[in-house]
């Protein structure tokens, strides 16, 4: 077995691809639009679908809103220095909704912000790499 994707249904796709490429650094991997059923598929991912899990974003042409639910918890992310990723972002207009520190009780440094949906995204500091701030 092999874990192929997560999707997320988006507002809008244009907004969504720009975030997930531009901020966090992925690329988009494929598209498709199916006019029968009104929707347009987009695969972003940091590698070839072959090789890596990746986010699938579903935009259903005739929906502006989803309600999100309380059982989805978030997209996790390692970086390699939170510090600075957070400040790029912050730079990018993105805002920071928890600055980076360590988990309540611990010792991993983690940081979260929210996509264009308000999706959250948990970006966790790389244990190999030290950063400090």
């Amino acid at each position: 077995m092999k874990f192929l994707h997560t999707m997320l249904r988006v507002a809008n796709l244009e907004k969504a691809i720009k975030f997930y490429t531009e901020i966090l650094g992925m690329k988009l991997l494929r598209q498709s639009d199916n006019e029968a059923y009104k929707y347009t598929l987009a695969f972003v991912g940091y590698g070839d679908e072959t090789d890596n899990t990746v986010l699938e974003l579903t935009y259903n042409w005739d929906t502006s809103e989803y309600e999100k639910g309380n059982a989805f918890g978030h997209l996790a992310i390692e970086v390699d220095d939170i510090y600075q990723t957070c400040d790029v972002m912050r730079e990018q207009g993105v805002t920071i909704k928890r600055e980076p520190g360590p988990v309540k009780g611990g010792k991993t440094v983690i940081a979260f912000v929210h996509d264009p949906d308000g999706y959250a995204i948990e970006l966790i500091q790389n244990k190999s790499i030290e950063v400090s701030r």
